[in-house]
Order: structure tokens, then sequence, then C-alpha cells
């Protein structure tokens, strides 16, 4: 088992940052790709951002392209998400996810490639 716990959201306004955390613990070196994914009020889980555990290879949805940016401390067994130019449509719960299988594009902003979940961190942008 592989246990995922978020931290770092908060409030922001409009135009500022923030930087997410995920600390993973357990049957770590089973993981091979992480992702980041997000749920706002009435709507539908949607994927943010993959990460590569092995080779650090990176893929994120149109709509952060460019504002966001995942990446690891290997040695600290955690994931990041650092967030700028936030808008306030980035208002939603974050969550991050791990599995053992990973898959390129955007199949791996797909919820259902992933078995590991943490609970999550919410996120509000105010304009």
């Amino acid at each position: 088992q592989v246990q995922l716990a978020e931290s770092g959201g908060g409030s922001v306004q409009a135009g500022g940052s923030l930087r997410l955390s995920c600390a993973a613990s357990g049957y770590t070196y089973s993981v091979n790709c992480m992702a980041w994914f997000r749920q706002a009020p009435g709507k539908e889980r949607e994927g943010v951002a993959t990460f590569y555990v092995g080779g650090g290879d990176t893929y994120y949805a149109d709509s952060v392209k460019g504002r966001f940016t995942i990446s690891q401390d290997i040695a600290k067994n955690t994931m990041y998400l650092q967030m700028n130019s936030l808008k306030p449509e980035d208002t939603a719960m974050y969550y991050c996810a791990a599995d053992r299988g990973c898959w390129s594009g955007s199949w791996g902003l797909r919820v259902d490639k992933y078995n590991y979940w943490g609970q999550g961190t919410q996120v509000t942008v105010s304009s």
C-alpha cells in the first residue's frame, strides 16, 4: 500500500502563487507515476499534471500549461505542484495520485488510471 498526504493549499488572490506538496509513504518503490487532479464543486475530477518518477517526464492539461509545474524530491518522497498566475477557475480541491503503471499523454490524466489517492487540499482563488 501507498499512502499520500497533500498539503500547501490555501486562499490566494488572482495572479498569486501556491505550492502544493504530496508526501508519499509505504511501498513507494512500487510507484512509477504520480499525478495531480482537482475537483471543483459540482464538477468531475480532472487531471492537471502527471509525472513519471523514473524519468522525470511530465504532461500538463491545457488549462494549466505554462502556469503550473510538477516536480519531485526523491530523497523526501515528495511531489510538488508549483502554481503560478492563479485564476479563480483554478479554485478546487486538489488531490495527488499514484500508481504502479504509467500512461502517456492525456491518458495519464484519467482518474481510473490511479489506485492510490490522497485526501486533498483546498485551493481558493479570489478575483
